[in-house]
């Protein structure tokens, strides 16, 4: 073991601070708790809702577009249930020293979701980026067919279970928990800071930054594929909007009328209103790049605002050593991660414009399943009309009008 240098240990040290032995400010406790139970119930009910939405219609999962943004939801709905909850518990855990041993084992339970978490984010994240690289730049041969995207999900899935158990097999990790030493968790006896105790962040590190090169990379692919030049975008559409002026401006001047016995007014006629389908599809095709190109800045910007803090931490983890303060901003960087379930149903789903039908169909049904009169038992409404007969006595009738029709 080294010695201390600076007020903080360095690599191969296990020791004790007096201040290891305290739990987390109480404030601390009660914001960051909020913010995940916040994201527990916003995350599960929006991830839940698509894939109810991807079951109950069967013609949403017909392509492997579909197919590898259900499985993102998925992943989340995990998350959501796993590993949330699990961060929420080591936050409210008390320091107790009587019970050796069962701080260091849930920390270490808890890094094993968040190494899951952040593998399988991230490669989630790149099969998805793949997906549209390949459908936006190879539309008519598709590299991932039906049977290769399956098998690439087993593979994913494979690779996320197999990083759960890292955690559980680096360095000296049963001595460790006797000792109640813990994996970057506040209030144990000490810090364990071996390097081989690790290992998971190494990982973490490269899986977020070749995730966010193979998205800058596909992206950009499919922004050429689009014709489509970020710095040039808005001196286009400049232009655009002042060929279209003068496009119309030319239009109003051949409305004005002239003599029947010009011979070019029918051409003229003719060549406006080609003029005028033009500048129709030059509109849609530039409001679908512009749509194009701000869902693939706003899709890199979340994964980079969400996931960079974390490694940045994990890799000041991996240089300086473990310490209380780096730990619990850690744990604030983890929260912001964690948003990234409620993100990706907004990002990956519901910009979808089926399975947006497919919601407002399901939601106008409830409405009006909720605002339906209840039926009489003959199966109609129930109708009183009253009139005045012979003697001004009131006399009513029911009448009974079929609903269904």
């Amino acid at each position: 073991p080294f010695h201390m240098t600076n007020g903080r240990k360095n690599w191969g040290e296990v020791g004790v601070e007096e201040g290891w032995s305290t739990p987390y400010p109480l404030g601390f406790q009660v914001s960051l708790t909020t913010v995940l139970m916040l994201e527990l119930v916003l995350g599960f009910s929006s991830n839940l809702t698509v894939l109810v939405l991807y079951c109950a219609q069967s013609n949403l999962v017909d392509s492997v577009s579909n197919l590898v943004t259900v499985n993102l939801h998925v992943l989340d709905i995990l998350v959501c249930v796993l590993c949330l909850p699990l961060t929420v518990a080591v936050i409210l855990l008390p320091s107790n020293e009587s019970g050796v041993g069962s701080l260091a084992t849930l920390c270490c339970f808890h890094e094993a979701c968040v190494t899951f978490t952040s593998v399988a984010t991230a490669v989630n994240v790149l099969v998805i980026s793949l997906d549209r690289y390949d459908i936006s730049v190879r539309p008519a041969s598709r590299l991932l067919t039906p049977r290769r995207a399956a098998l690439l999900l087993a593979a994913v899935w494979a690779v996320s279970l197999a990083v759960f158990f890292l955690p559980f097999l680096e360095g000296d990790f049963f001595s460790s928990i006797w000792q109640n030493r813990t994996l970057l968790c506040v209030g144990g006896q000490g810090y364990y800071t071996g390097l081989a105790m690790y290992y998971h962040l190494l990982l973490q590190v490269p899986c977020f930054f070749i995730a966010v090169a193979v998205m800058l990379f596909t992206y950009s692919r499919i922004l050429q594929a689009l014709n489509i030049r970020i710095g040039s975008h808005m001196m286009r559409s400049t232009r655009a909007k002042d060929t279209t002026c003068r496009i119309l401006s030319a239009q109003t001047h051949a409305n004005t009328p002239l003599p029947a016995s010009s011979m070019g007014v029918q051409a003229s006629v003719s060549a406006i209103i080609a003029l005028r389908r033009a500048v129709r599809r030059h509109r849609d095709r530039r409001e679908r790049q512009r749509r194009v190109l701000k869902m693939s800045l706003i899709i890199i910007s979340t994964f980079l605002g969400c996931w960079a803090p974390l490694s940045a931490v994990n890799v000041l983890i991996l240089c300086m050593g473990p310490s209380d303060s780096l730990v619990r901003l850690r744990l604030c960087f983890l929260a912001m991660a964690y948003g990234t379930t409620i993100f990706h149903p907004l990002l990956y789903a519901f910009t979808r414009q089926k399975l947006r039908r497919a919601l407002k169909t399901r939601v106008k049904k409830r409405v009006v399943s909720l605002l339906q009169v209840d039926p009489s038992p003959s199966g109609g409404t129930v109708i009183h009309n009253s009139w005045v007969e012979g003697g001004g006595q009131r006399k009513s009738t029911v009448s009974y009008i079929d609903i269904d029709r």
